[in-house]
């Protein structure tokens, strides 16, 4: 009986010869040396500077004799220019020099969903999944990944609304084999019927796959678009609708590609490449010899133009009522997602800078994001919105701009029963986007905008997006100064101004998932004009 208070009390006095002992030593210590710490009067601890000379250098403080004076690193007064040239058949050729031994050439594409209008929508869709396939050179898609891996090269292939991408990254001394395989997969791909079977399974599967995964942002920006744009350009699905997925044939894809995949639509970039060869190996090989369409014509009836319609803005609603998959994993509820856009402006237009200045203040996020200032965790959307609705689990602002146009929209998710109290915070953000922003805010999302834009650029695959996007658009290339610039001369004006001209848009209103209850488009467009309020609405509580 007596064991457990034995065992406590011989703890305890351990505890305590510790403790007095270390203090002890530790008090014997600082009074035996001359520096360092010292006990006043009172026995309190303070910091006293040491006075002896424990080495013969002089002090950090002090410049050290007779070393050279320290040469620091300056920029060079060369930068690297991106220089064009058109070609004969008028394929354009860009390329700026890096230093480094490996370089990436791809080829940027005027084509994509939005000149799909006269063909099932889906075809950018297939041919994503149909690129660096069999060639007129290349028997099979394993010879050109092995003349790929003799350079330590990788290839890729992406398409956007209205651009398509071709891409490799190799070592600079493969970038013969790299033009080669280039030239051959975008001009004389096989395109047999079994791998259009293939790449039908392919698309088929990615739908399904996209039907079972929690993260709905494909999805949702694609119904987004269809409602701003509705039956025109930029509103055609960019992945392919199921019922389209038998329609589309061989024969399809050829009438396609002979519009618009020719030289006077292509922009043959370079990173990391000297210009004179590269234009050298275009001529060689995108200049001579001809195209699969060219040479096998499609035998259905096709469209004899390019379409070239503007982009129309209509507003409206797409909403899809359906079962949205888990998070099983980390336990998250089952959410509702919802996008209410506005027409934004063209990446041409004078006020895209500011439109960009505006959507980095908006910010955003997911509600469990880690991290500080870095992370966008002072924007809007996470100060007014996140911090402040328990119920809400993500909010993040996107800023599409296109050749003509642009949309603006917020993207949230919430679960169903705080759909229709998701919609009315996000209405009330987006109309007080107009609101002058402080110097604070306003200072900082410049400084994140800029940011972001030097530390992209440092990544080769990007600039070399950049310079063919640009290339493309404009005929030539901004360089990352300009934009610094104009992004430092943005005000508070600015700012207020493009939002105004936002809100004098119809919204666009996108929807999945258990959505009873949402509000309709026209409710939205009413609070949007009436200081984000809706009609007869209660007041929002932050618990509820």
């Amino acid at each position: 009986m007596s064991l457990p208070y034995n065992v406590r009390a011989l703890s305890k006095r351990l505890l305590l010869n510790k403790c007095y002992g270390t203090a002890t030593h530790w008090r014997t210590f600082a009074s035996e040396s001359s520096g360092g710490r010292a006990s006043d009067p009172d026995g309190t601890t303070i910091n006293v500077p040491s006075k002896d000379i424990v080495t013969p250098l002089p002090p950090l403080s002090q410049p050290i004799p007779d070393l050279p004076p320290v040469q620091y690193a300056r920029p060079g007064d060369q930068k690297n220019v991106t220089q064009v040239t058109r070609l004969s058949n008028g394929l354009r050729v860009a390329s700026e020099n890096r230093f480094g031994q490996f370089c990436t050439v791809g080829v940027v594409i005027d084509s994509g969903p939005r000149y799909e209008l006269a063909y099932p929508s889906g075809i950018s869709h297939f041919l994503e999944k149909l690129a660096f396939q069999s060639t007129s050179e290349y028997g099979e898609r394993d010879v050109i990944f092995r003349e790929l891996e003799r350079h330590g090269g990788i290839c890729d292939c992406q398409s956007t609304r209205d651009t398509f991408v071709y891409a490799a990254s190799a070592d600079s001394r493969g970038l013969e084999s790299v033009t080669r395989i280039l030239s051959e997969v975008v001009l004389r791909p096989k395109l047999s019927e079994d791998e259009v079977e293939l790449a039908r399974q392919a698309v088929q599967f990615d739908l399904e796959t996209l039907g079972m995964r929690p993260e709905q942002e494909p999805i949702v920006m694609d119904m987004v678009h269809a409602a701003a744009y509705r039956d025109n350009t930029l509103g055609f699905p960019k992945l392919c609708p199921s019922e389209n997925v038998p329609k589309i044939t061989r024969d399809t894809l050829l009438s396609y590609l002979g519009l618009h995949h020719t030289p006077e639509r292509m922009v043959l970039a370079g990173v990391g490449v000297p210009h004179d060869e590269l234009v050298r190996l275009a001529e060689r090989y995108f200049a001579q010899g001809s195209a699969t369409w060219e040479n096998e014509k499609s035998k259905s009836p096709h469209p004899k133009g390019v379409d070239t319609s503007v982009a129309q803005y209509t507003g409206g609603s797409k909403l899809e009522e359906c079962a949205i998959p888990v998070y099983a994993a980390v336990g998250l509820p089952e959410l509702a997602h919802v996008v209410i856009g506005l027409k934004g402006c063209s990446h041409q237009d004078k006020d895209f800078i500011a439109a960009c200045v505006l959507n980095m203040m908006m910010g955003g996020g997911g509600s469990f994001s880690a991290g500080g200032p870095g992370k966008g965790m002072y924007t809007r959307l996470y100060t007014n919105v996140l911090n402040r609705y328990h119920w809400m689990y993500s909010a993040t602002a996107y800023n599409h701009a296109y050749g003509d146009t642009g949309l603006f929209c917020i993207h949230a998710t919430a679960p169903p029963t705080h759909v229709r109290s998701l919609v009315e915070v996000i209405t009330r953000e987006l109309y007080t986007m107009q609101a002058r922003p402080g110097d604070q805010e306003l200072r900082r999302a410049k400084t994140q905008l800029q940011s972001m834009l030097l530390m992209n650029l440092e990544a080769r695959p990007v600039v070399f997006e950049d310079i063919g996007r640009q290339v493309l658009a404009t005929g030539e290339r901004r360089r990352p100064e300009h934009f610094i610039q104009e992004i430092e001369k943005i005000t508070a004006e600015d700012v207020q101004n493009v939002a105004r001209k936002m809100l004098l848009s119809a919204p666009a209103l996108a929807a999945r998932g258990e959505i009873k209850g949402i509000p309709e488009v026209k409710d939205i467009h009413t609070a949007l004009a009436n200081e984000g309020r809706f009609p007869g609405n209660r007041r929002l509580t932050l618990f509820r």
